[in-house]
C-alpha cells in the first residue's frame, strides 16, 4: 500500500488527528505488519509541510523504514498519459497526483488517502484506493 501525504499528515501531527478513516486504516495495516511504501515525492511534500529540524529529523527516521519507489521513465510517461485520460474525461489531477496514481498501478499497490481527487480520478484509470 502507498499512502498519500494527506493520510501521514494527519496521522503525524502532534495534536490528536480527527477520527479519520484512513488514518484509522494506515494504523491497522502499521500494526498487522502490511507492507508499505513511500515514495520521494510523498517524503518531500511531508518535509515541506512540518517546519522545525525536530519535526524533520522524526519524519525522515519514521519513513527511512519504508521502502522507496523511485519512478522510471516510463512511469513518467504513463503518468502524463493517465493525467491526460484524466482530464479528457473532466477530472483535473495534478501533476504529482497522476505520479501517485501510475506508482500504485505500475506497482499494483492500493493507495490511502483523502484526496477526493483520487476517487475522481479511479473512475476511469485503473488505481484502486484502500478505503
Amino acid at each position: 500500500m502507498l499512502v498519500d501525504t494527506s493520510v501521514w499528515s494527519l496521522a503525524l501531527r502532534r495534536d490528536t488527528p480527527p477520527d479519520q478513516a484512513a488514518v484509522d486504516a494506515l494504523r491497522r495495516a502499521l500494526l498487522d505488519g502490511e507492507t508499505i511504501v513511500i515514495t520521494g515525492i510523498v517524503l518531500q511534500e511531508l518535509l515541506q509541510g512540518f517546519h522545525g529540524p525536530k519535526d524533520q529529523a522524526r519524519i525522515i527516521e519514521r519513513m527511512q523504514a519504508l521502502p522507496l519507489l523511485e519512478p522510471s521513465r516510463d512511469t513518467h510517461i504513463h503518468a502524463a498519459r493517465l493525467r491526460n485520460t484524466c482530464r479528457r474525461r473532466g477530472v483535473q489531477l495534478g501533476t504529482i497526483d497522476a505520479l501517485i496514481a501510475q506508482l500504485c498501478i505500475e506497482h499494483d499497490l492500493d493507495l490511502l488517502t483523502t484526496d477526493n481527487d483520487f476517487v475522481h480520478a479511479a473512475r476511469f484509470v485503473p488505481l484502486r484506493l484502500a478505503i
